[in-house]
């Protein structure tokens, strides 16, 4: 029979008194354990609105359980393990209680109280270290003990005096939230069972022979659990109404994009949008000036989500501003250019605007540091980049931009997009590559606009399609156009 079954069958001597609080003790102890751990586990699959305090509360609690329950004689009677032992979990559990405690106290405070408590924890930490190098050396667990009690007893004075004193001289003085009222009212009920545990041990006042403390802090741990509940559904509550705006500023940005494709005969168009997240920075519109004259814009907004998504907003209107200048690609750039500049400062705009000129069958080009257009010859399956950039939109008042001029033949297909189509990384970290986009234009000349650019979206997303469930990159938007002068539009 193994020491530990012996153990457990060697009798405990306790009065019976003895025994109700001790398991008393341990049932307040296992279920302290299990308040930590389901708080841990809490934390870990909480993946969208992770709360540091859920987890400083779980160690806590946990730290708390495991010495309570270690200081219990009918724990103590399970192991075979000398009486030592515990008293230096006990210790250890001293030493580094206060860290986790104090960095939910940290996530409670405002900020202009953090300073404060940066430093506490700076100090204790820096004490925990050093105690146990001190304990490698031969320290004396008394002696060990009686520091800890002394800088825990410093550092807790020194940082509700610091706090108290910030708080009641900083203007304007903010009142405390419930938050802290709840915490306040939960420490100061454990504080005076501390107090009298500590007054009792000292023989200064009668203890009735029994240690209530931990009754105390069953209650401060309730108070603990109420801020760390009302923390986190007030984080959920703060991103369903994020979520909720999101939808709304992707309502309003899917309004800005054309619903439909002009329909101009001779001229074939698909357009695909694909937003990396619910807002996206990319932009396309069409000016059309009659029915043989089209202008087209393409833009990317650096940067993603909704700053990038309203800077695209404010490029609608401008855009719709530069009708009568739909066939001169420099006046609608330039314009483009003076609308945007000072209205942002951390962003720029790249831009690519093509005039078709179906009656005299050419095209009029001109960028704002975008990526080359791409004409592929259906006579000669041939692609060819073209590129005439000038600065990007929005961060030079003045800036100059220059057009070209490109004669169009019949089943030429000219290819618009944005960066998110050629940079997109394969698993491997490798990207799809503007030479890629060439070859597939090749490739699939004979399929119609529409079905060439979802075959161009379905190769793109399969090349980056990650098996670890990687997100999209960046967001994707391309614009097809295939001069068809004896055909009608697709779409």
């Amino acid at each position: 029979m193994s020491t530990s079954v012996l153990c457990l069958l060697q009798p405990v001597t306790m009065t019976p008194s003895q025994l109700r609080w001790d398991l008393l003790s341990v049932g307040v102890g296992v279920l302290l354990l299990v308040v930590g751990l389901a708080a841990i586990v809490l934390f870990l699959f909480r993946f969208k609105s992770r709360d540091r305090s859920l987890v400083y509360f779980g160690l806590f609690t946990i730290l708390y359980a495991t010495r309570l329950l270690g200081n219990r004689i009918i724990i103590e009677s399970v192991f075979d393990v000398p009486r030592i032992f515990w008293n230096y979990v006990n210790w250890a559990i001293g030493c580094t209680i206060v860290l986790p405690f104090g960095l939910f106290v940290y996530e409670l405070v405002m900020d202009r109280m953090k300073t404060v408590m940066r430093a506490i924890l700076a100090v204790l930490a820096f004490c925990a270290i050093a105690a146990v190098v001190a304990a490698s050396f031969g320290a004396t667990l008394p002696g060990l003990n009686a520091a800890n009690h002394i800088v825990t007893l410093i550092t807790v004075l020194a940082g509700l005096i610091s706090i108290t004193v910030i708080h009641f001289t900083a203007q304007p003085r903010l009142p405390f939230t419930r938050e802290v009222r709840v915490f306040i009212g939960g420490f100061l009920f454990w504080f005076v069972f501390i107090l009298q545990a500590n007054l009792s041990s000292l023989r200064l006042i009668n203890g009735f022979g029994t240690n209530f403390e931990f009754l105390g802090f069953l209650v401060f741990v309730g108070c603990l659990g109420y801020i760390v509940a009302h923390r986190t559904l007030a984080t959920e509550e703060r991103l369903q109404a994020l979520h909720q705006e999101l939808e709304i500023a992707r309502a309003i940005q899917a309004s800005t994009l054309p619903r439909d494709v002009p329909k101009l005969a001779g001229l074939a168009i698909a357009a695909r949008y694909v937003p990396m997240s619910e807002v996206a920075g990319d932009f396309y519109d069409f000016l059309v000036d009659d029915e043989t004259h089209l202008g087209v814009l393409i833009a990317d907004v650096s940067g993603h989500g909704v700053p990038a998504a309203l800077i695209a907003s404010m490029l609608k209107v401008a855009f719709a501003g530069q009708s009568q200048f739909a066939s001169d690609p420099v006046r609608v750039l330039t314009g483009l250019n003076r609308s945007l500049y000072g209205k942002f400062e951390e962003h720029y705009v790249t831009g690519a605007y093509v005039f078709f000129d179906l009656e005299k069958k050419l095209m009029r080009y001109g960028g704002a540091g975008h990526p080359p257009i791409m004409l592929a010859s259906g006579f000669t399956n041939t692609v060819r980049r073209i590129e005439e950039n000038g600065t990007v939109l929005g961060l030079i008042p003045h800036a100059t931009y220059t057009a070209t001029e490109v004669s169009l033949q019949p089943l030429d297909r000219c290819l618009l997009y944005t960066d998110g189509v050629f940079e997109a990384m394969s698993p491997s970290l490798e990207e799809y590559s503007k030479p890629r986009v060439e070859q597939f234009l090749a490739r699939h000349a004979a399929l119609s606009t529409s079905a060439f650019a979802n075959a161009l979206l379905d190769d793109v997303t399969r090349w980056s399609k990650d098996p670890n469930g990687r997100s999209q990159d960046d967001d994707i938007t391309m614009v097809v156009l295939d001069f068809q002068p004896s055909a009608q539009a697709g779409a």
